[in-house]
């Protein structure tokens, strides 16, 4: 059958592209840039992939999805984005989404939103409770499956938890600790995707997928410190508003401001599912909370981490059209240019590909710490987020505060984009070509703060880039 998927970049979507793969679907994959969608990983699956480019806040974009299509997964989100109303921005993506579907021939729609069964409900579950009712529709079936906190290898809940409990032995914490929920393994969220795809029981029908486990998330913390063998003390006080609470979690944590915001909102109302028997309908083995850590981190030992949440991009970065620089610019810009003959070609290009997360970056660790910490800062994604796999990089992967926009071994080339906080626009370019290794970082200033800016680092860029380029060249 021919599925339209969004998404598809982000955390869900990329899990769920493998399975229907699996299963033998031919699947039409929605990006808002082609450049984007890593085509190469699938290269042995090319006869049953279709990259089509749409944004759906743009509606004069959607008129290339086929006529055909059968079914669609509707798993666009906008709750990490900085930028103006998340709310009204999936409102108008969620109508734009419909009346598309509803030019095509097809015959179910798959929602995946959150548990919204409390009166009150916070302004993210709100807008995930108006997006269902937006992608309603008579001439197709909507299934919605409602899941609170996903725990998984790369998951935005998992990391979070992850970076509290590994590095705070001591805890102060706001009082919503003591919220209810009930987390969702994300084996078990790919498994009721793709299970009630077609399954005609569940048109028009909305359910809630849990796991068996109901917790506040200070036995969250608690629990995965015990599997870890860690010791920790969590202490709850009354006082910390969630202002607070919000950048407790960011300079703690490797999430952003508006992330962390937007999930103490949340994190107020407790988030428990409705019982159903959709899982044994689809016989689907529901996880606990304690099985979903410890599966995340099998993942993480192997280095398989098929996704992250730092995979998905704000909507400024789709807006400043960063993709069309895959070659970068000349005119106007900074350059700090630096080549050196290698002895092996082959351990220089892992070593390139191996950059940055628990690797660091070769040369003055330190200073790089630094800049990641003043990146926090000034509101920045600092080097917290680390990489998603150890010694393999793909277009759109994140490196600590940096952005793959290029990676291909074969051509020996690898291309950054610095998403810190910096007044202009960076690139960090490595290529290898006749026995020489070309370092390059370019920098286009934004008016006087720019040149400023640029003349203050400087000597330190003489330092770290020269010896950085030592380093990976064998040296």
């Amino acid at each position: 059958m021919k599925i339209l998927l969004t998404g598809v970049t982000g955390y869900i979507g990329k899990r769920l592209l493998i399975q229907l793969l699996e299963e033998g679907h031919h699947i039409v994959c929605s990006v808002r840039d082609k450049n984007r969608f890593g085509l190469k990983l699938f290269k042995d699956r090319l006869d049953q992939i279709e990259v089509i480019e749409n944004d759906f806040l743009d509606e004069k974009t959607l008129d290339n999805i086929p006529k055909d299509i059968g079914y669609a997964y509707y798993l666009i989100h906008s709750m990490s984005s900085g930028e103006g109303d998340f709310e009204e921005k999936e409102k108008i993506s969620a109508d734009n989404f419909r009346k598309a579907l509803e030019k095509t021939e097809a015959e179910q729609v798959i929602f995946l939103t959150g548990i919204i069964n409390e009166e009150k409900l916070s302004k993210h579950l709100q807008s995930r409770k108006n997006v269902e009712e937006a992608l309603q529709s008579e001439r197709y079936s909507l299934t919605s499956l409602r899941a609170g906190i996903i725990v998984g290898s790369g998951s935005a809940s998992f990391e979070i938890i992850r970076d509290l409990v590994e590095k705070l032995p001591v805890m102060i914490t706001p009082k919503w600790l003591e919220t209810k929920c009930q987390p969702i393994a994300i084996r078990n969220v790919i498994q009721f995707l793709v299970g009630v795809l077609g399954k005609k029981f569940t048109y028009n029908q909305h359910y809630d997928i849990a796991g068996t486990d109901v917790v506040t998330y200070k036995q969250m913390l608690l629990q995965y410190a015990k599997i870890r063998g860690l010791k920790r003390k969590i202490f709850i006080v009354p006082v910390m508003t969630p202002r607070l609470s919000s950048y407790w979690l960011y300079f703690v944590t490797s999430t952003s401001y508006p992330l962390a915001k937007n999930l103490v909102d949340s994190m107020k109302i407790d988030v428990v599912a409705n019982k159903n028997n959709l899982a044994e309908q689809l016989n689907i083995h529901l996880f606990s909370y304690e099985e979903a850590i410890r599966m995340a981190f099998d993942k993480i030992k192997q280095n398989d981490v098929l996704s992250s949440w730092f995979d998905s991009f704000s909507n400024q970065f789709h807006d400043r059209k960063v993709w069309q620089y895959l070659e970068v610019p000349a005119e106007g810009c900074f350059t700090d240019k630096r080549n050196m003959e290698v002895d092996d070609e082959t351990a220089a290009l892992e070593r390139i590909f191996s950059i940055g997360g628990k690797t660091g970056w070769y040369y003055a660790d330190f200073l790089w710490r630094i800049r990641g910490f003043l990146d926090k800062l000034f509101g920045g994604v600092g080097l917290r987020r680390g990489r998603r796999n150890l010694n393999h990089l793909e277009a759109g992967d994140s490196v600590d505060f940096w952005r793959v926009l290029y990676a291909d071994k074969e051509e020996k080339r690898l291309l950054l984009f610095a998403e810190m906080k910096v007044p202009g626009e960076a690139w960090l370019e490595f290529k290898i070509k006749n026995g020489r290794l070309y370092q390059e970082a370019t920098f286009r200033p934004l008016g006087l703060s720019g040149r400023l800016y640029w003349y203050s680092v400087l000597p330190f860029h003489g330092l770290i880039f020269n010896g950085m380029l030592k380093k990976l060249a064998g040296k």
